[in-house]
């Protein structure tokens, strides 16, 4: 009973560490989900010339920030001041991901819009938004692949 405090507290698991465990089990689970419903529809779409992106387009959207802001943040926690092998193929993913992102955004979101006023060239903007589904699916793949390969690396 005469226990110092000190001495009993050490006996509980450290707080930061089981919280820093929580946001990193929280974080990849995010990152993981966010990722394969993004390349997921993405892949759908890009199968099926871009029919349905209407409903789709802001979640993807949303889903590839959720994919990025917590890749970000696993990078920040697991990888800062390094650039080896692993980082370097983490890097090549991410910079594929990023750059699929703004393709759906910027191609994608203007030829939606484009549809939504009334046009003769709905065609031509249609077949624009399934080579940019393509692509992108092909960038997402990449950074699959990428990822995948900086956990052997």
């Amino acid at each position: 009973m005469d226990e110092p405090v000190g001495e009993r507290l050490n006996l509980l698991p450290p707080l930061r560490e089981d919280v820093m465990q929580l946001a990193l089990v929280l974080a990849i689970s995010l990152h993981i989900l966010a990722a394969t419903f993004w390349a997921g529809s993405t892949f759908a779409l890009a199968r099926t010339a871009g029919n349905g992106s209407g409903q789709l387009f802001a979640p993807q959207l949303l889903a590839a920030v959720f994919a990025i802001g917590t890749g970000a943040y696993l990078w920040h926690t697991l990888h800062e001041g390094s650039f080896r092998t692993t980082e370097q193929w983490l890097a090549a993913g991410a910079c594929s991901a990023i750059l699929a992102l703004a393709i759906q955004a910027v191609v994608v979101g203007a030829a939606l819009r484009r549809l939504r006023k009334p046009d003769k060239d709905s065609i031509r903007v249609r077949s624009r938004i399934a080579l940019a589904y393509r692509a992108t699916a092909f960038l997402l793949a990449i950074a699959a692949v990428a990822m995948a390969a900086a956990r052997y690396a």
